[in-house]
């Protein structure tokens, strides 16, 4: 390693100021800081670097938390397609596992790799044109995009999405560490709203059909529906519809977008978080906590619906909000980042995702809205616990004066 470091190092000379290759100096440097660590620290306090941690390592932890839930959507990928085919009549065997991975991976790849080359391909372009480093904030919503999208979405409209929200959401405001909003969330919302029938609906989330040519044999078994329960309690006419037992829904074995399916694979996702230092576990609980007690009244005092009666505990576990929880809504640069504020910060987004969910037809699922909303909410949130506590204070020290004279 310490040989190809050195070489490494020699090559980078080319990129450096009056090299032959200076004009593409943010790509050596991503690629550099990406494979090694930083070397520059300091041995004295203060305001110094101390160790090699820095944000291109934290988004890697992010990423290693994400891998559960991009596995397990594979897997899960496959499995609704040979549910919906039929292929399942005699139980899920060793075979037909290996099967529904392989179809899922298949599936899943390309939405990843459209993600990465579209987002980063503009990350690499504006760094060049601005003169500066390459951001890593990608690394996570590249990796983020393709598990909160339905299997289903066209190639084509997933490099539309990643673009506008790389450059609208992102870019125009200054870049990473400067957004408002979650660059992964805009680029859902972007799809949601632009094209809806990609989106939502029977067809969306199961991929029914083969995948790069392979398994494409098979027809659907009657009675066939690929919607997500979400989807299912909005649009039904009776008021105690049960699509998901609970098991099952923890167990992730439901129609849905790919990454959010699995409490298991999500909750692995969220320790590795908590254990870094990563995430806070406080805008986590504060979601968590919130949500359910919504959901209970609304089980308790809420209109005659499906969805009001769905039982507080199968809200928690079907659709985004645990995705959401954990991995966007603890998102640094978009949440709260006062410790008060963090508490407000989630209580709003629980509320508010519920309330989606309950009052409001077209939008069953409602994470995705609500965590946008508490990013709208974020900076003032902030903003009235630090005037707040700037109060307090300045009491104190007038009724410390006030003693003292």
């Amino acid at each position: 390693m310490e040989k190809f470091y050195q070489l490494w190092k020699k090559f980078g000379k080319n990129f450096e100021q009056g090299g032959k290759l200076t004009w593409l100096s943010s790509f050596y440097d991503a690629f550099d800081t990406f494979l090694f660590t930083p070397q520059t620290t300091a041995k004295r306090v203060g305001a110094q670097i101390h160790d090699g941690s820095d944000s291109k390592r934290t988004m890697i932890i992010v990423v290693l938390a994400l891998v559960p839930a991009m596995l397990f959507g594979m897997f899960n990928v496959g499995y609704q397609h040979l549910l919906a085919t039929g292929q399942l009549a005699e139980g899920l065997t060793c075979a037909l596992w290996w099967k529904a991975f392989a179809f899922g991976l298949l599936a899943v790849l390309p939405l990843i790799i459209v993600s990465y080359a579209v987002g980063l391909g503009i990350e690499f372009v504006v760094a060049q044109i601005k003169h500066e480093e390459v951001a890593e904030g990608f690394l996570v919503t590249g990796f983020i995009i393709p598990l909160i999208l339905p299997i289903n979405t066209p190639l084509w409209q997933v490099a539309i999405a990643v673009a506008f929200a790389v450059v609208f959401a992102k870019e125009v405001f200054g870049g990473t560490g400067y957004n408002i909003f979650n660059v992964a969330l805009i680029a859902r919302a972007f799809l949601f709203f632009a094209y809806p029938t990609h989106m939502t609906g029977d067809k969306a989330f199961i991929r029914t059909e083969g995948t790069w040519g392979w398994d494409g044999g098979y027809a659907l078994i009657d009675g066939f529906t690929g919607a997500t329960p979400l989807t299912q309690l909005a649009t039904t006419t009776e008021a105690n519809l049960m699509p998901a037992d609970f098991w099952t829904a923890v167990n992730g074995l439901i129609p849905g977008s790919v990454g959010e399916t699995c409490v298991w694979a999500i909750a692995l996702g969220a320790i590795l978080l908590l254990v870094t230092g990563v995430a806070s576990w406080k805008t986590m609980l504060a979601i968590l906590a919130t949500a359910g007690c919504t959901a209970w009244l609304f089980n308790e005092f809420g209109p005659d619906t499906a969805v009001a009666n769905y039982p507080w505990y199968l809200q928690l576990v079907t659709g985004g909000l645990l995705f959401g929880a954990v991995f966007m809504a603890t998102d640094p640069v978009t949440s709260a980042r006062t410790e008060c504020g963090k508490w407000i910060y989630g209580i709003l987004i629980g509320f508010m995702v519920i309330v989606i969910r309950v009052l409001n037809a077209g939008y069953p699922e409602g994470m995705m809205l609500a965590i946008l909303l508490g990013n709208a909410f974020a900076p003032l949130i902030d903003w009235c616990v630090v005037q707040v506590n700037i109060n307090k204070r300045a009491k104190r020290l007038n009724s410390a004066s006030d003693k003292l004279a």
